[in-house]
């Protein structure tokens, strides 16, 4: 199966108002922001998206608001986040039905898969469906691994064609391009990590906190893809502070404080989140306040 993804995929966030409802026009005006800032597509309902605290009809009412909002402008995936393999399928089976153009799929969540369990997994999501899925392999937040040689496994997946790499070592970028050359399309998954997984061989970034700051953001990505690595860099070292804040069991909150910093969105989240408070919230924004006082000219 062929598609053409690559560039910046950002993990959009669900904009809730101050009871926690959600806001889908907030959510519509943040999306086309970020369409407008050059996005290549957009992934909904992941970890940013806040999918495991939203009913199956409020997450049908977002993947519906980023369809109407794409317009056929940019593909519009579906994070898959469920208990089960089964459950999975079910709803890998609704996004599809829905029109969106792909999915993102976490393991099972709530549970220790070993190997064989984890392929398994994987193997019952993609026979469900016929979109294009992203592997999301993150094993720090969702205690399954899916190594290198288990993607060589799973190539026989047709419809298995990408890989969001987010284990925090960038090495697995070299060791999966060896074990399978370019078989699956490769994103950079932790934002502190996106230039090196750039020089490594990813082709797209499933960003965070690029969307509180999404012309840097993809000011940053065009020129590590043009090779103009001197001033990547230079970008990157004023970036990386907030690249930070993607990583951390707050990533969440960090990120949408910053989305309401720089008035695109608000902070709010569902529980079982609750918003930053007291000093852990005052050093997070000294570090959003500091980053906007200091953006590059990109001119």
């Amino acid at each position: 199966m062929k598609v053409d993804w690559k560039g910046v995929f950002p993990a959009a966030t669900t904009q809730f108002r101050a009871d926690l409802s959600l806001d889908l026009e907030a959510t519509a005006r943040h999306l086309n922001v970020m369409i407008e800032s050059g996005v290549t597509g957009l992934v909904m309902l992941g970890s940013l998206g806040e999918n495991v605290a939203l009913t199956f009809e409020e997450k049908r009412e977002v993947l519906r608001t980023a369809l109407s909002v794409s317009n056929g402008r940019v593909p519009v995936l579906s994070g898959v986040a469920e208990l089960s393999p089964v459950a999975a399928a079910d709803w890998v089976r609704e996004v599809e039905n829905l029109g969106c153009q792909g999915a993102m799929v976490m393991p099972s969540m709530a549970f220790r898969p070993d190997r064989q369990e984890t392929l398994a997994h994987y193997r019952t999501v993609a026979q469900a469906t016929g979109l294009p899925l992203i592997v999301y392999n993150n094993p720090i937040s969702y205690h399954a691994d899916v190594l290198p040689d288990m993607f060589a496994e799973l190539a026989e997946v047709e419809n298995l064609v990408a890989i969001k790499e987010s284990s925090g070592d960038v090495r697995r970028f070299t060791d999966i391009i060896n074990e399978v050359g370019n078989r699956y399309i490769l994103f950079a998954g932790v934002d502190d990590l996106a230039m090196e997984c750039a020089l490594l061989g990813a082709t797209g970034w499933i960003a965070g906190i690029g969307l509180a700051f999404p012309k840097e953001n993809q000011h940053l990505w065009n020129l590590m893809m043009s090779g103009r690595w001197d001033e990547a860099r230079e970008i990157y070292r004023w970036y990386t502070p907030l690249l930070h804040l993607d990583v951390g069991s707050k990533f969440v909150q960090n990120i949408k404080l910053a989305i309401q910093e720089v008035g695109l969105g608000t902070e709010y989240v569902r529980l079982p989140r609750l918003p930053l408070s007291g000093a852990t919230r005052e050093i997070v924004l000294q570090t959003i306040r500091n980053g906007i006082e200091n953006r590059p000219s990109l001119a």
